[in-house]
């Protein structure tokens, strides 16, 4: 069975320096769990304290119900995938994946046998006597996948492994970790600052930012109610528009703003007199429909397949996008045109400011 992990109030100081600070959350057994966040917010921190590498300085980590306070990587039902592979470039395919259970003291035979099976489940039957060097980056990826599987790990570490993937192979790449971990049934606690790659692979996602953790939540979750200004705008595209909230009733904040009164759900308790922001995505503007209207001049439109990105200003200054379907650009506003767009109550999110 795989194990749950739960970290209890969690924190990192390397000096002076606090890198993680008071993080709690439950990793449930089987879970594609991702911790995503900017560059330097923590998260590799996190994951290397889970794995054994660091100890942290405050709060415990609970592997199966098990606090893992001094015990070494080697002693923690974890195995961790790094963002290099790290795979030994003179040992064949089949060596590389059972190097662990030679450690163990496995027997070739058996070794050879393990390694085949993990071949076969990461859809590579036949490359076992090949060199990594022989292997194209999605495979070498596969491969080191297989090794950590090999030693029957109850919790499965990866820190960023797609990052140096192009993003055709990337894209490739998530489906087949998210096939791979409904097929084996292993924690999978994954490192990444791709929103997106979090939201395509995700069962939930921790938000972190500065050492904090933001939110927990499902995917949609996130989306649609973040519960900080940061969750609003780092998970996926969003338009923030300020404004001093004017009313409160059954939910719904009123908002004054310099492009007159605007209406969004309250995502966080607010009241008359508190400045906030009202985000509401790109998708959700629409030139034709929507109870609140915004008037902003067009400078750009980027073409991205499926869907169109108008770029504007808003009279204030501030900037705008709206989602337009590709099968709609030939009726998009002009270069320069002053147009205006609406949106519905639901789909704005309101939040205090800052």
């Amino acid at each position: 069975m795989s194990h749950s992990v739960e970290l209890q109030g969690v924190g990192m100081r390397f000096g002076a320096t606090r890198a993680v600070g008071d993080v709690s959350f439950t990793v449930n057994g089987g879970e594609f769990f991702s911790i995503l966040g900017p560059s330097g917010c923590g998260k590799t921190t996190i994951l290397r304290m889970i794995a054994g590498f660091l100890q942290p300085t405050e709060g415990r980590i609970l592997i199966g119900g098990k606090d893992m306070q001094g015990l070494g990587p080697n002693q923690r039902p974890t195995a961790m995938i790094f963002q290099s592979l790290a795979l030994f470039p003179l040992m064949t395919v089949w060596e590389n994946i059972a190097f662990g259970l030679e450690a163990r003291g496995a027997s070739k035979a058996e070794r050879r046998k393990k390694a085949d099976e993990l071949l076969s489940l990461i859809a590579l039957e036949g490359y076992g006597d090949r060199m990594p060097g022989e292997l194209s980056g999605g495979q070498r990826q596969r491969v080191a996948i297989a090794r950590a599987l090999a030693v029957e790990p109850q919790v499965l570490l990866l820190d960023e492994p797609l990052s140096a993937l192009d993003l055709k192979l990337r894209q490739h790449m998530r489906a087949e970790l998210r096939s791979l971990q409904r097929r084996t049934g292993v924690t999978f606690i994954y490192i990444t600052h791709d929103q997106s790659e979090a939201l395509a692979m995700s069962d939930r996602i921790a938000v972190m930012s500065a050492g904090v953790l933001q939110q927990v939540g499902t995917p949609r979750e996130l989306y649609d109610n973040p519960a900080t200004p940061f969750v609003a705008t780092f998970v996926g595209e969003t338009n923030a528009i300020a404004g001093k909230v004017t009313d409160v009733a059954d939910g719904v904040a009123s908002v004054d703003t310099v492009l007159g009164l605007l209406r969004g759900r309250m995502a966080r308790s607010v009241k008359a007199g508190d400045q906030v922001k009202l985000y509401v995505r790109p998708e959700a503007l629409s030139g034709s429909i929507g109870e609140n209207r915004v008037s902003a001049t067009i400078d750009r439109i980027d073409f991205e397949g499926a869907f169109g990105l108008a770029h504007g200003r808003l009279s204030d200054g501030a900037a705008l996008v709206a989602s337009i379907p590709s099968t709609d650009l030939a009726n998009a506003p002009a270069i320069g045109a002053a147009t205006s767009f609406g949106f519905e109550t639901r789909h704005a999110v309101v939040l205090p400011d800052g």
